[in-house]
């Protein structure tokens, strides 16, 4: 469990306290009126359990506090938001998230993913992943060990060919365009693309430059499953449920119906090698 998850479920379970603390009741006896056990209120109000939604109506009830509950359920959505530092991450390297990685896609049925800016790594060469890492490495000031991360990277491709799987990706033309590593190795990574259009498993979007659209392009993000949405920022990845996951979904839905698929997206991945092969 995340230091930053365990905060925000105190600080939460230090809100209820103080509620029950105003009605002049103990513990046990707020226990009672909630016919609740006691270890439970006690659990809550210490912030070593997570409240679900029904017992934070329970307990702005049993406090006299309607008017409290808005606040309490905003708190537990807070929750949901898992933030994971990057710093915190990388300080055994890149291949310990790269695995974490190999496992979450492994247990994934169906993944929507969206990126601006690169070529997802679910489709990267490894030339391409190799600059990445170090790059990365550099920025981050971590531990550098790009040849095991790069190995685990392409272990998390294994997926791609295993049956009952749906890998539903979109990218931006801009990032065909966005040099990683020399000329040689951005035609093998274009190349790579053009091999994935078509496999049962993948069904692979361009989001044309120019494209009439009707969402500006977003930030990456990927969606597990209908489940849970992963968000990468710089020095942050964020994980999002409930709510967020449809609202994603709205976003993802608006992308594809700008992407370019199939023929038309060979298409553009082609003239993108083509301005490749022309520096």
């Amino acid at each position: 469990m995340s230091t930053d998850f365990q905060c925000g479920r105190e600080a939460l379970g230090a809100r209820l306290s103080e509620l029950r603390a105003e009605t002049g009741l103990s513990g046990k006896d707020f226990a009672a009126r909630l016919g609740w056990p006691a270890s439970k209120v006690s659990r809550l109000q210490a912030g070593k359990q997570t409240p679900k939604v029904a017992d934070l109506e329970a307990w702005a009830t049993a406090a006299e506090q309607p008017a409290s509950l808005p606040d309490l359920v905003a708190r537990l959505r807070g929750l949901e938001s898992q933030q994971r530092h990057w710093r915190r991450q990388l300080t055994a390297g890149h291949t310990p998230v790269q695995d974490r990685y190999v496992v979450e896609y492994r247990r994934t049925s169906t993944l929507r993913g969206y990126e601006a800016t690169v070529i997802p790594g679910l489709f990267q060469t490894p030339d391409y992943a190799r600059h990445l890492l170090v790059q990365n490495a550099d920025l981050m000031r971590s531990m550098r060990d790009t040849e095991a991360a790069v190995q685990a990277r392409m272990r998390r491709q294994e997926v791609l060919y295993e049956p009952g799987r749906l890998f539903r990706i979109l990218v931006w033309e801009a990032a065909l365009y966005a040099h990683v590593g020399n000329r040689d190795v951005m035609a093998g990574q274009l190349d790579r693309l053009v091999g994935l259009i078509g496999m049962p498993t993948v069904e692979l979007g361009i989001v044309p430059l120019g494209a009439p659209m009707g969402i500006t392009p977003k930030h990456g993000f990927w969606i597990f499953d209908e489940s849970r949405v992963i968000v990468e920022t710089i020095n942050t990845e964020y994980q999002y449920a409930n709510d967020d996951v449809p609202l994603y979904g709205r976003v993802w839905d608006k992308l594809a119906d700008a992407a370019a698929s199939g023929p038309k997206a060979h298409r553009l991945i082609a003239r993108a090698r083509g301005t490749i092969a022309a520096t």
